[in-house]
């Protein structure tokens, strides 16, 4: 069973739908739940790097930092990144 650790930013009041929003998502994947944090960003890339947690569990992609570590993209928006950027065209694969 991975273990996951919810992350909702200090900045974000209520809370509560965020939590409860991860807290399904963590039901539903079977995640064991290590915790919910709401220190900055830099203290949850900190227990990823130590290997304490193997999934981060985040309510909106408008949560992450623009400049976070480890960096994540989401692979499902050709051209878009995760913070919802335009990203600069590529070739395209057929």
């Amino acid at each position: 069973m991975e273990i996951a650790v919810i992350w909702v930013p200090a900045t974000i009041e209520p809370s509560e739908s965020a939590v409860a929003m991860c807290l399904a998502h963590l039901r539903r994947n079977s995640y064991r739940l290590a915790g919910i944090v709401r220190a900055p960003w830099e203290t949850v890339e900190q227990t990823m790097i130590d290997g304490d947690v193997d999934v981060v569990v985040i309510a909106d992609l408008a949560h992450l930092p623009p400049d976070r570590s480890p960096r994540i993209e989401v692979a499902t928006a050709p051209g878009v990144d995760a913070d919802g950027n335009h990203a600069v065209p590529g070739p395209q694969l057929d």
